[in-house]
C-alpha cells in the first residue's frame, strides 16, 4: 500500500502528507475505510467490528503506508489491524499487567519506582498499536480536562521531593500541539528536584512528520530530556524516521529504542539482528527489548520466554554491544524490570568454561 496510492485515494497532495496535522485528521478509525483500502475479500467485517467496539482502531496514512497489501502476514500491518484474537482471553492475561492503577495517587500519575514516575498525559496515540498494554484506556478515555490533570499532577510532584525523573507519556503526548507540549514541559520543569525529563512516544515510527525543528527547538529548552521511542521491525526503519531521529540529535536529545518481542513480528534472529543494526545506522540505541506483557487483548502476540532467550544468544555472540539492548521482563510493582539473562544456559555454560579466570580474583 504505496504512498501515491494512498494520497490518491485521499485525494491529498505531497504537501498534504508532510503535515502532521493532516496524517492526524485522516488517520483510518474505520473498518469500511481499510475495505474500500484493501478489498472486503482482506477482512471478516463482523469480526473486525467486534474487536474494534472493545479496541478502537486509529492508523495515519504514514504508517499505512508501511504495509505490503498482498501479505496478511505484513509486520506492520500486525502491529495496527484489529485482529479477532484480540477477543481471545485466558485467565493469564490481565486488564493492567503492571497494576499501574493501583500506583496512582493522582490521576494517570503512575508512581512506582522511588526516584521516578510516569505521567499519562492523555489517552490518544497517532496509531494505536494492537500489543499495546494500556489499551484498556481506548474505549474508556479519561474525561478529565489536561489542565486539571496537570494541575494534579504537579501538586503531587511538588510535594514529593525524592522525584527527580518524570516520564511524560500516554496514549502519545506528541499528539498535542507543540503549544500545549511546552507548557506540560515547562510545569514539570519548574519544580526545582526535578532534574529529568523522559518523553515515550512512538511518533519517530508511526507520524515522523511530527517532528519538526520548531519542536526539536522546544525540547532544546528543557534539556536533559531523553526520547524513547518504539520501532519494532526494520521495515519501520524509513528516511522519514531517520529524519526525525536525526532532527532529535541535533538538538542533544539522545534517541532510544523500546522494543517488544511480538510472535510473528521479531521473533526470529534474523529480522531482529536487522532492527537492532538498523537502529544502530540511523543513532538509535537499543535499550530495551520487553518480554511481551500478559495485557488482556495481546495472547497472540506473546512468546515463551525461553524462545526469546535463545533467539537473543544467537545475536549476543555475533553482534557488538552498541546494538545489544537488555531483554527484560517487567513485573508489577516495584521490582521492576527483571533481566532475562539470568535463563541463558550459553551463559551459563561460559561461566563454568571460564571459572579458573574467575577464581583468580577471588
Amino acid at each position: 500500500m504505496n504512498k501515491k496510492y494512498l494520497l490518491s485515494y485521499f485525494k491529498a497532495s505531497a504537501k498534504d502528507w508532510r503535515d502532521w496535522h493532516w496524517q492526524i485528521k485522516n488517520r483510518v478509525t474505520k473498518i469500511e475505510t481499510l475495505e474500500n483500502l484493501l478489498g472486503k475479500t482482506e477482512f471478516n467485517e463482523v469480526k473486525s467490528k467486534t474487536v474494534t467496539s472493545v479496541y478502537p482502531m486509529a492508523i495515519t496514512p504514514y504508517y499505512l503506508s508501511l504495509i505490503q497489501s498482498n501479505d496478511t502476514n505484513d509486520p506492520v500491518r500486525a502491529q495496527c489491524f484489529p485482529d479477532p484474537r484480540e477477543m481471545y482471553h485466558s485467565g493469564k492475561v490481565l486488564e493492567d499487567p503492571l497494576e499501574e492503577d493501583s500506583h496512582m495517587p493522582v490521576s494517570k500519575l503512575v508512581h512506582r519506582y522511588t526516584d521516578r514516575c510516569l505521567a499519562m498525559v492523555t489517552e490518544t496515540c497517532a496509531t494505536y498499536c494492537r500489543h499495546c498494554n494500556r489499551k484498556r484506556f481506548w474505549s474508556q478515555p479519561n474525561n478529565i480536562r489536561l489542565k486539571i490533570r496537570l494541575q494534579e499532577m504537579i501538586r503531587y510532584l511538588t510535594r514529593s521531593p525524592q522525584i527527580r525523573e518524570v516520564i511524560v507519556s500516554g496514549g502519545d503526548p506528541l499528539t498535542f500541539d507543540d503549544k500545549t507540549l511546552e507548557e506540560i514541559l515547562g510545569s514539570l520543569k519548574a519544580i526545582p528536584h526535578i532534574e529529568i525529563l523522559r518523553i515515550g512516544s512512538r511518533i519517530p515510527v508511526v507520524m515522523p512528520m511530527r517532528i519538526t525543528k520548531e519542536l526539536c527547538r522546544i525540547f532544546k529548552r528543557y534539556r536533559p530530556l531523553w526520547f524513547n521511542t518504539q520501532f519494532n521491525h526494520p521495515n519501520e526503519i524509513t528516511p522519514e524516521a531517520e529524519l526525525a531521529c536525526n532532527l532529535l540529535q541535533e538538538v542533544g536529545i539522545p534517541v532510544s529504542n523500546q522494543s517488544v518481542l511480538l510472535k510473528g513480528i521479531n521473533d526470529s534472529p534474523d529480522v531482529m539482528k536487522n532492527l537492532l543494526y538498523g537502529l544502530q545506522k540511523i543513532s538509535v540505541r537499543p535499550y530495551y527489548l520487553f518480554h511481551c506483557d500478559p495485557a488482556k487483548g495481546c495472547s497472540h502476540f506473546r512468546t515463551d520466554p525461553q524462545a526469546g532467550v535463545i533467539m537473543m544468544e544467537k545475536i549476543w555472540k555475533q553482534s557488538s554491544g552498541l546494538c545489544l539492548p537488555q531483554y527484560v521482563l517487567d513485573v508489577p510493582g516495584s521490582a521492576g524490570k527483571i533481566p532475562l539473562q539470568v535463563l541463558s544456559k550459553s551463559i551459563k555454560n561460559d561461566l563454568k568454561k571460564n571459572k579458573h579466570f574467575f577464581d583468580k580474583f577471588k
